[in-house]
Formats: C-alpha cells, sequence, structure tokens
C-alpha cells in the first residue's frame, strides 16, 4: 500500500471519529443542562428552605430542631432555597434523616406503621403512633424526591465531565487528522507503507 493512501484513510477515519466525538459532546452537554435545568425546577416547585444563620447559630446544645451535630452541614445553605443537588442532598442527610432518626422506630416507616395498626384501635397509643407514622411518611417521601433529585443532578455532572472530555478528544483527533494531511502531501506518491526505501532503491 502507498504511503499516501494510508494517510489518506488514516485521516478520513480521524475526521469521522472526531465528527462522532463532537456529537456525542454536544449530546453529553445537552443531557447535562437538561439534568441541571430540571432538577432546578423541580425543586423550586417544593420551595424548601434551609434554616436561617441565626436560627442556626442561636440553637441551644440542647436543641432538638437544628442539633450541634448538624450545624457544620447547614451553615453554608443558611437561608437559602434548596434548589441544587448538593443543596438536596445535604437537606436530605443533615436536616431531614436527623430528625426521622429521633422520631420512634428511628423513623423507619415500616416498623411505625406495623406498630400503629397493632395497638389498640381507639387507644392515645395509636393515635399517637397513625400522628407519627403519618409524620415519617412525609419526611420520608420528602428525603426520597431531594436524594432522587441529587442522582439526576449527579449524573447530569458526570454526563458534562464526559462532554468536556468529548470536546478535547475532538480537538486531539482534529489535530492529528491536519497533521496527517500535512504528511501526506510531503509524502512522494511513489513510496510504500512498509518499504519506504524500495522507491528510492528502483531509482
Amino acid at each position: 500500500m502507498k504511503r499516501r493512501t494510508f494517510d489518506t484513510l488514516a485521516s478520513a477515519g480521524g475526521a469521522v471519529l472526531a465528527v462522532v466525538l463532537l456529537v456525542a459532546g454536544a449530546l453529553l452537554m445537552w443531557g447535562y443542562t437538561f439534568a441541571n435545568s430540571t432538577v432546578h425546577d423541580q425543586l423550586a416547585q417544593q420551595q424548601v428552605y434551609f434554616p436561617t444563620t441565626a436560627a442556626i447559630q442561636s440553637a441551644p446544645a440542647s436543641s432538638t430542631e437544628i442539633p450541634p451535630s448538624i450545624k457544620q452541614y447547614l451553615l453554608p445553605y443558611a437561608g437559602q432555597q434548596v434548589l441544587t443537588g448538593p443543596q438536596a442532598e445535604t437537606y436530605a442527610n443533615h436536616f431531614i434523616a436527623v430528625h426521622l432518626y429521633a422520631m420512634p422506630y428511628h423513623g423507619v416507616y415500616a416498623n411505625v406503621s406495623a406498630a400503629s395498626m397493632s395497638a389498640p384501635k381507639g387507644s392515645v397509643q395509636a393515635t399517637t403512633l397513625a400522628n407519627e407514622a403519618n409524620t415519617v411518611f412525609k419526611g420520608t417521601t420528602l428525603r426520597s424526591m431531594l436524594l432522587e433529585a441529587y442522582g439526576f443532578w449527579t449524573f447530569g455532572q458526570i454526563a458534562m465531565w464526559a462532554g468536556i472530555a468529548s470536546f478535547c478528544l475532538a480537538f486531539v483527533m482534529v489535530v492529528l487528522v491536519g497533521l496527517g494531511i500535512w504528511h501526506e502531501r510531503r509524502t512522494p506518491a511513489e513510496v510504500e507503507l512498509l518499504n519506504p526505501k524500495a522507491a528510492h532503491l528502483a531509482a
């Protein structure tokens, strides 16, 4: 095979790969934008806010609403509305989860619900547990929604970095294609790929 033929084929293959990488990068960036905007819009509708800085800092050590163990996680987002993946994850795991754990049966809905159904009907215990089960259900549901938003946001971030990598690889391929074309034009037409000296010896 002539060396120029090989260069032409390699350059054409590189050009095709560069186009594929560019398309993949564009799709990945679209996925990132879609994930981010969807998470933002869905969270905005819930209108969930972190406690204010004053509320966090003034909470006593004995507070069950804002115990000292979660202050470090809440302060960076104090007073903010939950609109991003990291905010949703923090609110779910370092605020809701802490309050659920402090409830009867550590806020496990299946256990609270079972206890509520097994309590004597009409008793104070049954009413109390029914209220607890209702609260745990709402808290668990909100926490699940927030963590789902966080997971979706995380996929968006992965898509963003994959898109950037795809664009970088496409740029590298464009450079290599350019070098391949340059090399093809500098190579004599009679030069063989596996025996570049053959044409010179024949002459």
